[in-house]
């Protein structure tokens, strides 16, 4: 029993300690300046920031001033205003990534502060509106994601005065339902483009020639996953594809989407031959049949026209051979008519009936 009470008087000593050594885990402690923003994480270090799915009305104003990458998807920014980011210098930001975050219209100066952004990711936003002057905040801006961000609206001459004044060397486009080659989102001294799962059947003479332009000889395409349409009017973009094939990245894995007998091969191995004309509304293929069927009815027209003229020519002749036609049409019917007469006359048919007279 002296010992029991030992221990416990000995234990009851070391209680105040352990309480003391547990209170700093019981008390959050306060949020220092530069610290994580109450509704973000940061991952290993403050340089990396992410505020996921936290229905941000606007991006955090306590971010650290030593944040490198900073990621904000799944919340209702909807608007990026004049210098959304510049409540705190960031001058070591240089990853941004604002996915799923409902944006639809960036202002003028919207970046501002960012002078080292160097990539910035828009992707899966409903953008309607994009200011001449959206990204001039971000100097070094060499890369921009536009993954599925150009669906809701036509944006291409706002993006065209918005990117007048970056020097990207990489813009991606990526499942936008782009039906032909942007080429105005194309500045020069673009290096990488991806044009992967859009509507492209094609890229047309003018548009592959934009892409020899001086400052666009160096860019590499991806043009996976388009519904690639192999009749006649793909032979010029088959012709420059196997002589440049190292500037687009997934050239021997491009397929055929139609017509059905070449549903599924390989771009590369097709035949320029091979390629025949069909039907296809608005495309070059039906132009090209519509063209045939004017030539062929012009052609038909002149010869109706000649017909006319010979006839016109030979009016005196036509005339001549008519008259002589009823003359001989006439005679003819006079002599079919005397031997109806003779035949009906009845003493000639009494003659012949009575015998020995």
């Amino acid at each position: 029993m002296a010992r029991r009470q030992a221990r416990a008087a000995g234990s009851g000593r070391w209680l105040p300690w352990l309480g003391f050594a547990l209170l700093p885990l019981a008390v959050p402690p306060a949020a220092a300046p530069g610290g994580c923003p109450s509704a973000c994480y940061c991952v290993a270090t403050p340089e990396l920031v992410q505020c996921r799915y936290e229905r941000l009305e606007e991006p955090p104003k306590e971010l650290p001033a030593t944040v490198q990458n900073l990621s904000i998807a799944g919340s209702n920014l909807s608007v990026l205003h004049r210098a959304a980011f510049a409540a705190h210098p960031l001058p070591d930001l240089r990853l941004l990534r604002l996915r799923h975050d409902n944006i639809q219209t960036i202002e003028d100066m919207a970046l501002q502060g960012l002078s080292s952004l160097h990539t910035l990711d828009l992707s899966y936003n409903p953008l309607l509106s994009v200011a001449a002057g959206a990204f001039a905040g971000a100097p070094l801006l060499r890369t921009l994601q536009l993954n599925q961000a150009l669906l809701a609206a036509p944006l291409e001459e706002q993006l065209a005065l918005a990117l007048r004044n970056l020097s990207l060397r990489r813009l991606e486009l990526a499942g936008n339902a782009l039906l032909a080659l942007p080429a105005a989102l194309l500045p020069a001294g673009l290096e990488e483009l991806d044009l992967r799962n859009n509507s492209l059947q094609r890229l047309t003479a003018t548009e592959l020639q934009s892409l020899e332009a001086p400052g666009l000889r160096g860019l590499r395409l991806t043009l996976g996953a388009n519904p690639l349409s192999c009749d006649c009017a793909l032979r010029p973009f088959l012709t420059w594809l196997r002589a440049t094939v190292s500037r687009v990245s997934d050239a021997r894995s491009l397929h055929c989407a139609g017509p059905p007998p070449l549903r599924g091969t390989t771009v590369l191995r097709l035949r320029l031959d091979g390629l025949m004309c069909a039907a296809t509304e608005g495309g070059e293929p039906g132009r090209l049949e519509t063209a045939s069927y004017v030539f062929f009815g012009i052609v038909l027209a002149l010869i109706g026209i000649v017909f006319l003229m010979v006839l016109y020519l030979n009016r005196r002749g036509i005339k001549r051979w008519l008259h002589n036609l009823r003359e001989a049409c006439r005679d003819q019917m006079e002599g079919y008519h005397y031997r109806y007469e003779q035949d009906a006359d009845p003493r000639r048919t009494s003659t012949v009936g009575t015998p020995g007279l």
